[in-house]
């Protein structure tokens, strides 16, 4: 395809895969590690540099357009969230990050097997692909941990932060706020629930003692939380609120700090599980998994009915956890089974999920897949 729409060979090939968050939701900005894994499903991306500073980029599925712009006059559009404007976040952080002044050109076509929109995150895995296309067609070179801060910071461009990942951590940062207050810490400088436990030298299941001591679970009104911190109103609004929570007017800060702390608390004890591999193992992460959901729909309220719905019919036919992934409100969700329950299982979900419901049964195909762990990005070279 690529010979018939450019009319020569690509002379490399660059994937990133997509990824599921087995646990930890909602708590990596926060300053706490998560438990991430990449599926087989990825991004592709066949290239060819050229000597023109062009960039051509074209797709596999026909309803993506194609796309062409000089490599010296990245415009990347927020308000619209094509397909190629992710191509361009990932180029222009590693342009920038090595101040390119006379990129190299590039034909590119992209294939992808991650289902968008998903919460298996097919953005960033483009924006990773590309930045890896980009490092590669100008001859530089890179650590996986530095390509990885650049294309974080480089998705930035079209508005990620935004929205409801955007509230969220206006949430969490002023939760922080709170708790640093009634511990005598210089709250100001408090941007992250891990700070304060960082300051405070303490456990996460201290951490969570003192959330019960110090917030009460009734919504905190944005007057009550400026007499705890004895700010006015103007100062809550310009200091600490971000743009999009200007007019919010309740906050529930005992719940969302309390599903951070007890998260963060699950997923080390996940990762200590996997280590150890007692007897009982699967069931424990298992029920590791289950708790997490739980969590995320009551304390975190980032689940929905549907993800509900899915979560209960994976543990009815043999998952042994099942949890929402990705931001939630919808997206993904992800479930442990025994290998040799896999075909039945998919069955029975297809069946008791999809096959009730006209308007799932259209994209049930895509949606519903069995993975392992993959591996991370690679460039292929033609031998």
């Amino acid at each position: 395809m690529f010979i018939s729409k450019f009319g020569s060979a690509p002379k490399f090939y660059a994937r990133a895969p997509g990824r599921v968050n087995l646990i930890g939701e909602h708590i990596d900005y926060c300053g706490y590690a998560v438990l991430p894994m990449a599926i087989e499903q990825d991004i592709l991306i066949a290239v060819e540099p050229v000597q023109t500073q062009v960039v051509q980029l074209a797709n596999t599925n026909s309803s993506y357009l194609d796309f062409t712009t000089s490599v010296n006059n990245i415009q990347i559009n927020k308000t619209k969230p094509q397909w190629h404007n992710y191509f361009l976040c990932g180029l222009k952080g590693i342009q920038e990050h090595f101040g390119l002044n006379n990129p190299t050109g590039m034909n590119c076509l992209l294939d992808g097997t991650i289902p968008p929109s998903s919460g298996l995150s097919s953005s960033s895995a483009l924006v990773c692909c590309a930045g890896l296309v980009t490092l590669r067609a100008n001859g530089k070179t890179l650590s996986k941990v530095e390509l990885a801060e650049i294309c974080t910071k480089s998705e930035r461009y079209i508005g990620t932060e935004g929205g409801g990942m955007d509230q969220s951590i206006s949430f969490l940062a002023e939760e922080g706020t709170l708790l640093s207050k009634s511990k005598g810490l210089e709250w100001k400088k408090m941007l992250r629930l891990h700070d304060v436990q960082t300051k405070l030298g303490v456990s996460l299941e201290e951490m969570l003692t003192i959330v019960e001591e110090v917030l009460h679970p009734e919504p905190y009104s944005a007057e009550e939380i400026c007499k705890c911190l004895g700010i006015t109103l103007e100062e809550l609004r310009s200091q600490i609120l971000s743009q999009n929570m200007q007019d919010v007017s309740t906050f529930k800060l005992h719940q969302r700090a309390k599903h951070v702390y007890s998260e963060a608390a699950r997923v080390l004890e996940f990762k200590k599980i996997c280590s150890e591999a007692p007897a009982n193992a699967l069931q424990l992460l298992g029920e590791l998994m289950k708790q997490s959901h739980i969590s995320c729909r009551e304390m975190y309220e980032c689940s929905c009915p549907e993800l509900d719905r899915l979560v209960d019919i994976c543990l009815q036919f043999g998952a042994i956890g099942s949890r929402l992934t990705g931001a939630g409100w919808g997206g993904c969700t992800v479930s442990m089974v025994p290998t040799d329950k896999l075909n039945t299982f998919l069955k029975n979900v297809k069946k008791a999920y999809y096959q009730t419901d006209g308007q799932r049964l259209a994209v049930e195909n895509n949606s519903l897949f069995a993975t392992k762990p993959g591996r991370g990005a690679l460039v292929f070279v033609e031998a």
